[in-house]
């Protein structure tokens, strides 16, 4: 399920700006697997191909943290994701703000996007008001799903590739988000890793870098790979399938499952 309700006015913060430096660490997993594109399937080999940052840049803070992740994909799918990653940091920035005016951006990327007279109105005709019964004003906004979703689907990718050296080709079996102060408690702590029930998660491929991550600690938070604090971490996991995990601005909570065959 994919929604955003209204900005919950507990959000006015500004998420400290994480360290600048992200670990270095190289794989050494399965070559083969570095030979498609992973979002067309393409063969690289044959393809004009560059290099694309996860998660979507605009997402973050600057300074952001040096040695982002990175992967290699064709430019074609690269260019393709541009205006919906747009849309989407342009949108969420709009929930936390709760506006859509560009100087009152949590986001600077968003600020510039919003600039856009075409793009402020399509995302303030997604939002509507309502009043509380104690009288406050608040908003519901609603994303246009399927480009959430295939910016949502498109990072997952990246951190799945960039951590076990997975090309999830395949359409997955699950994608999801929502903001996380709407989970329940039982959900958030499933969610978050810290339910009291015992799990048994498989152990990283030797090579990958989130083998190398479960050994040293680095760039980890718990079962957490932390890009920049505050603004953007991620998990991954890899037990009968796939699933990525990922937490924007401490706000919208996303999953994504390859569920195995």
């Amino acid at each position: 399920m994919i929604g955003m309700p209204d900005t919950l006015c507990a959000l006015r913060f500004i998420p400290a700006i994480g360290k600048l430096e992200m670990e270095l660490i190289d794989e050494f997993t399965d070559e083969r697997n570095k030979s498609w594109c992973i979002h067309c399937g393409g063969w690289i080999a044959a393809l004009d191909c560059n290099e694309d940052h996860v998660p979507t840049k605009g997402l973050l803070l600057k300074p952001r943290p040096h040695n982002l992740p990175v992967t290699i994909i064709c430019k074609a799918c690269n260019s393709g994701f541009s205006l919906d990653e747009e849309y989407f940091v342009a949108f969420l920035s709009a929930v936390l703000s709760g506006s859509t005016t560009p100087q009152a951006q949590r986001i600077p990327s968003a600020s510039r996007a919003l600039q856009s007279e075409k793009l402020r109105a399509k995302i303030e005709k997604s939002k509507t008001t309502y009043l509380t019964l104690g009288g406050e004003t608040r908003f519901v906004w609603n994303p246009e799903i399927e480009r959430t979703r295939r910016v949502i689907l498109k990072n997952a990718r990246g951190h799945a590739y960039f951590e076990y050296g997975e090309p999830m080709l395949d359409k997955p079996t699950h994608i999801w988000a929502y903001p996380i102060t709407a989970l329940t408690s039982n959900e958030h702590d499933a969610f978050e890793g810290t339910s009291s029930e015992p799990a048994l998660t498989g152990w990283p491929e030797v090579g990958s870098r989130m083998m190398t991550r479960v050994m040293t600690g680095q760039d980890m938070d718990g079962s957490w790979v932390v890009v920049q604090d505050g603004t953007y971490r991620y998990s991954v996991t890899q037990e009968n399938g796939i699933t990525v995990r990922s937490v924007l601005w401490e706000y919208l909570a996303t999953e994504v499952i390859w569920r195995a065959r």
